[in-house]
């Protein structure tokens, strides 16, 4: 900390602002000292009257840094690169079917399996960062290790973001004051083009595309899914995604999971939607309440999501072309 500019700590932490305006030190003009070279340049007498310790000063800043990271949840983005589900029991009692299942980030998990077989139970173990304290038994490692107990109990170290079909708002609030409002609380440099790069790609997603200035409360469901999806994927500190059955969502399904992939994510989704299970790296086949099995998706099986992704696009144009109100002919089996 003390052996960089203060412009490239402005830059790394630009919450680092508000430590230097508490301490009432004006650092314009000294942008490219360190902040030891900064305090340094005061007199004896400046520092008397001004009451300035800097050997405290100096000491506290590190702290209070990690304090505020801890806070936003950055040391969460830095730090976890993977996610292991160890194997517990089904409602039987019978030990699940596989060993070990790591993740890793830019990685999709597809869950599959009857409704009420298990899979929101998985999705609830693994936000829970369970250690053989939930009714499966099972236990999640973090970087394969146990993780810490802070990201069961601290609201503001979110391990896990939750994504569902049912998403409402109740807030009083226009879509851009509601992305201001997270972008300032996560206090990141520049909340206006995070909030117009979430609008873009909530749009992009949205079969309906809104403006800022839209009441949340006013938004569809595929609407605010999207401008959710969008939200985590950006701005959330979470690095893990956990998405539960949102094939009736009215987004845009694949670019949604691009989306997430390419933000570094690691994304474990319950589904029954083909489409979706084939996306996904591996798929959970969840039966009587436990992992029965892994399924490794195959070639073959890629080749015949090439041809489900071709029968979606039908669907979806065929979707968009009766929202616009227009009537349906044989011209679009063709195209």
């Amino acid at each position: 900390m003390t052996t960089i500019s203060i412009k490239k700590l402005l830059a790394e932490y630009p919450f680092a602002a508000a430590y230097f305006e508490q301490n009432k030190l004006t650092i314009a003009g000294f942008e490219d000292q360190t902040f030891e070279e900064f305090l340094n340049h005061f007199s004896e007498e400046e520092l008397e009257d001004q009451a300035i310790d800097k050997a405290k000063l100096l000491s506290d800043l590190p702290v209070y840094l990690d304090q505020m990271r801890q806070f936003l949840g950055m040391e969460n983005e830095r730090l976890v690169h993977s996610l292991t589900i160890l194997p517990g029991h089904d409602k039987s009692g019978t030990v699940e079917g596989f060993k070990e299942l790591t993740v890793e980030t830019s990685q999709i998990i597809s869950i599959v399996g009857p409704t009420g077989s298990g899979k929101s139970r998985l999705l609830a173990d693994i936000e829970w960062t369970a250690q053989k304290d939930t009714p499966t038994g099972r236990s999640i490692l973090i970087n394969g290790e146990v993780p810490d107990m802070k990201w069961r109990y601290s609201s503001n170290n979110k391990l896990v973001a939750q994504l569902s079909q049912n998403m409402n708002f109740v807030m009083d609030l226009t879509v851009v004051d509601f992305l201001r409002m997270h972008a300032e609380s996560r206090m990141v440099q520049d909340p206006q083009s995070v909030i117009d790069r979430i609008i873009a790609a909530a749009n992009d997603l949205a079969g309906e595309k809104f403006e800022l200035s839209t009441p949340v409360t006013s938004l569809s469901g595929g609407q605010s899914r999207a401008l959710m999806i969008a939200d985590t994927a950006i701005l959330s500190s979470s690095p893990i995604v956990l998405i539960d059955e949102i094939e009736n969502a009215g987004i845009d399904r694949k670019k949604a999971l691009k989306l997430l992939v390419t933000s570094d994510k690691i994304v474990l989704m319950a589904t029954h939607d083909p489409l979706l299970a084939l996306m996904a790296d591996k798929r959970i086949v969840i039966k009587n309440g436990g992992i029965n099995h892994v399924i490794y998706t195959s070639e073959e099986e890629k080749q015949l999501l090439d041809k489900l992704e071709k029968m979606d696009s039908l669907i979806q144009t065929a979707r968009q072309e009766l929202r616009s109100g227009n009537t349906l002919s044989p011209d679009l089996l063709a195209n």
